[in-house]
C-alpha cells in the first residue's frame, strides 16, 4: 500500500521531505519562506540593480590586461547557458567557461554547449574525468544506498571551476545558481557537495580503483582560495527569471534546443530525478519545481497536481534511459535493481567533514531526518 504524504495546501510539497512543517492555515515552510525572500528581493529590486552594477565594474577592472576576467560553468542546461549570454551579451565580460566531461552527457547537451561557444565566441575549457575512474565513484554511491548520488558531479564541478580559476589567475567565479528556481529543495533531499571525506569514504568503502582524474576540493582550500581574493557571484540572483521567457532569448540567441526537463542535459540527471529517486528515495523532485512556479504566479496549483499524476518519465524514455544506464554501468538488471533494492543509509553513515556536534544532532534519534531514514530501513 502506497504511503500516504500531507501536503501544503498553498504549493505541492508534501511530508516526503521528512523535515517539512505546516503552519495553521496548511502552508508548508518551503514555500513560506520563498515568498518572504521573493518579496524582499522585490523590495529592494533597485538596490539589487547598483549591486550588480558594481560587481560588474569591479570583475571588469580586476580583469584588465588578463585573457580572462571571470570563470563561468557550462553543462549546456538552461541557467549555465543564460548565464554566459547575460556575461558576454549584457555585461560585456571575458568569460572561460568550463564544463565537466562525466561520461554522461546527451547528445543535445554537446550541441547546445558548442552553439553556445560559437554564438558568443568565448572559449571553453573541458575537464574529462576517466570514465572508469568516475564510473566507479557512481557505483560506490549506489552501493552505499545514500540518497545524493549526484555528489560525484557535482563536487567534480565545483573543483573544475576552483581550479581553473586558480590556473588562470581569475579572481571572480560567477556560478549559475538561481533561488528563483532552486529555492524550494528540501536539504533532507540532498547532501553538502563539497564534503571531500565523506566523497572519499564512500569511495574507499564501496568502490574500486583509485581517483587520479577525479577533481575534488573542500572547504578548508575554498577558504584558502577565498582568502587570497577569490571571489564567487550569482548574477542570475540579481535579475528577473522567468523561465520561458529565458528559454526563448537562448533560443533564439544561442541556438538553444530544449530538454524537456530541468537539468534533463545528463542522460543520468534525468534517470536520477525520473526514476531512482522516486523509485527509492519517494520522492518526486517535479514538487520542488512545480512549487516554485505556483509561488511565482506562474503555474496554478491544480493544474501542478494534474501534472505529479503523470509518471516522472516517459514510458518509452524510461525503457530506453534504464537499458542506456545499465549497460553503461556494465551490470546486469538483476544487478542493478539489487542495487536498487538495498537498505536506504544516511551520509552520516560515512565519515563527514562536518562538525561532530552537527552530526551527533542530526543522527540523534528524536531528529526528523534520523527518524526518515530509520523507518525507511526498517520498510526493507
Amino acid at each position: 500500500m502506497a504511503k500516504k504524504y500531507q501536503i501544503c495546501k498553498r504549493c505541492v510539497m508534501d511530508t516526503s521531505d521528512p523535515q517539512i512543517t505546516f503552519n495553521a492555515e496548511g502552508n508548508c515552510n518551503h514555500c513560506t519562506d520563498y515568498l518572504s525572500m521573493r518579496d524582499n528581493q522585490q523590495s529592494a529590486e533597485k538596490g539589487l540593480q547598483t549591486e550588480l552594477d558594481a560587481i560588474i565594474s569591479e570583475i571588469k577592472e580586476n580583469g584588465k590586461g588578463k585573457e580572462y576576467d571571470c570563470v563561468i560553468g557550462l553543462s549546456g542546461g538552461v541557467d549555465s547557458s543564460y548565464l554566459a549570454y547575460l556575461a558576454v551579451k549584457e555585461y560585456g565580460l571575458r568569460p572561460l567557461a568550463v564544463h565537466l566531461d562525466n561520461g554522461w552527457n546527451s547528445k543535445l547537451a554537446v550541441k547546445n554547449i558548442n552553439n553556445t561557444i560559437i554564438s558568443l565566441d568565448i572559449d571553453l575549457h573541458t575537464h574529462v574525468i576517466d570514465w572508469n575512474e568516475f564510473k566507479e565513484l557512481q557505483l560506490a554511491y549506489l552501493r552505499a544506498s545514500v540518497i545524493d548520488i549526484e555528489v560525484p558531479t557535482d563536487h567534480a564541478i565545483r573543483a573544475a571551476l576552483y581550479n581553473a580559476a586558480e590556473e588562470n589567475d581569475i579572481q571572480y567565479l560567477l556560478r549559475g545558481y538561481n533561488r528563483n528556481t532552486e529555492s524550494i529543495i528540501p536539504k533532507a533531499w540532498t547532501f553538502l557537495k563539497i564534503d571531500k571525506k565523506n566523497l572519499l569514504d564512500i569511495h574507499r568503502k564501496h568502490g574500486n580503483g583509485t581517483l587520479k582524474t577525479y577533481p575534488t576540493i573542500d572547504s578548508t582550500r575554498i577558504s584558502v582560495l577565498e582568502k587570497g581574493g577569490l571571489k564567487t557571484f550569482a548574477p542570475l540572483n540579481y535579475v528577473g527569471f522567468d523561465q520561458e521567457k529565458v528559454e526563448e532569448i537562448i533560443q533564439a540567441e544561442l541556438k538553444w534546443k530544449s530538454y524537456g526537463g530541468k537539468h534533463h542535459e545528463s542522460v543520468f540527471t534525468r534517470f536520477y530525478q525520473g526514476y531512482i529517486l522516486p523509485k527509492k528515495f519517494g520522492i518526486d523532485k517535479r514538487r520542488a519545481h512545480l512549487s516554485t512556479e505556483i509561488c511565482n504566479g506562474l503555474l496554478p496549483r491544480d493544474t501542478a497536481l494534474e501534472v505529479l499524476k503523470d509518471s516522472p518519465y516517459d514510458e518509452e524514455q524510461l525503457k530506453l534511459d534504464y537499458d542506456y544506464v545499465v549497460k553503461k554501468f556494465d551490470l546486469t538488471s538483476q544487478e542493478f535493481d539489487a542495487l536498487m533494492a538495498l537498505p536506504i543509509r544516511s551520509h552520516f553513515d560515512y565519515a563527514t567533514e562536518l562538525k561532530s556536534k552537527i552530526r551527533k544532532k542530526l543522527l540523534d534519534p528524536r531528529n526528523p531526518v534520523y527518524r526518515f531514514f530509520k523507518q525507511r530501513r526498517n520498510l526493507k
